[in-house]
């Protein structure tokens, strides 16, 4: 297990590296000068001089070459120091710190909706399995699936924050705050964010469940006559759920990638929302940090999910 964990450790490390390569040099090929953006935000009717601009870029270290700048960030990145903001002129680390506890308390409600009923919603329909339950759930599930996030958001401010009035079409309140407004803000957009890992869950659950419903032990446990529930608790459902901690792994990145869309639709103050700013004002060091950041983040997770296969199934071995 120790091997296997290192392995897995040395292998995120690569694909943090690769990531932080591919973010660097691809924002920088995005046309325009951020620091001609944002001196240009900061003007009050006069014009920028060039020795201004140059500053500014010494300031930020934009006037190296482009390797050396990589270099430079990734020395700061390994000593906890993830840049400056040029738009904001904020340290970074700060910067997601106050912004992440948003998307995280989000996605964590949105990953704990998405299993739950996504394993709750499958497993009743394999075991209902051409029953009308079945024929919805599966529906449903397409649904979910093709729906366009930014198209499921839009009506649901259309009709619930517009036409009804229930919930609230913008902003966000922490839950230490007021629990209560928080909640009423948190629906549609963890709606969202959870529709289609939910929907892929339960595609899985099911599918998984009716494998293991063929399997021999399964057949044995209804042949002795135990009732339904045994059956499906003992038997059914922990054998079903490795497929399924699998896609786990896949919801959080589904999940991350989503805030950066629903963030901006209902005005969250998150690191998606705080990305799109960066990515428009080309506020290179934020993006690069915000994406860093995530990556890491997907990839511990699933060195999680990895590592819980071997008590789901005791089977597994890790050389």
């Amino acid at each position: 297990m120790g091997t296997y964990i290192i392995r897995r450790l040395l292998w995120g490390i690569v694909v943090l590296f690769l990531v932080s390569l591919i973010v660097f040099f691809s924002v920088r090929l995005l046309p325009g000068d951020p620091v001609l953006i944002f001196a240009a935000q900061m003007q009050s009717g006069g014009s920028i001089t060039e020795e201004a601009l140059d500053k500014l870029r010494v300031e930020y270290g934009l006037d190296k070459p482009v390797p050396i700048q990589y270099l430079n960030w990734i020395k700061g990145v390994i000593t906890g120091d993830l840049g400056k903001s040029i738009m904001y002129r904020e340290d970074v680390g700060q910067l997601l710190a106050e912004r992440f506890p948003v998307t995280l308390y989000l996605g964590l409600i949105a990953v704990v909706v998405s299993t739950v009923f996504g394993i709750f919603f499958g497993l009743i329909a394999a075991i209902r399995r051409g029953k009308w339950i079945d024929s919805v759930v599966t529906f449903m599930s397409y649904i979910g699936l093709t729906i366009p996030v930014f198209l499921l958001a839009l009506l649901l401010i259309y009709l619930f924050g517009l036409k009804l009035g229930w919930l609230p079409i913008a902003g966000y309140t922490s839950p230490f705050e007021n629990f209560g407004v928080s909640l009423r803000q948190s629906i549609m957009p963890v709606i969202c964010l959870a529709v289609v890992p939910l929907a892929v869950t339960a595609r899985q659950m099911r599918s998984s469940v009716l494998e293991v419903n063929n399997m021999d032990y399964v057949r044995t446990a209804w042949s002795k006559g135990l009732k339904e529930k045994v059956v499906v608790s003992r038997h059914v459902l922990k054998n079903s759920m490795l497929p399924v901690v699998t896609m786990l792994g896949i919801s959080i990145g589904l999940i991350f990638g989503g805030s950066v869309i629903i963030e901006n639709m209902f005005a969250i103050p998150g690191v998606g929302r705080l990305l799109v700013g960066s990515v428009f004002g080309q506020d290179y060091v934020v993006i690069q940090g915000g994406t860093l950041v995530i990556a890491a983040i997907i990839i511990v997770v699933n060195l999680i999910v990895d590592i819980s296969y071997g008590w789901l199934d005791p089977r597994i071995r890790y050389e």
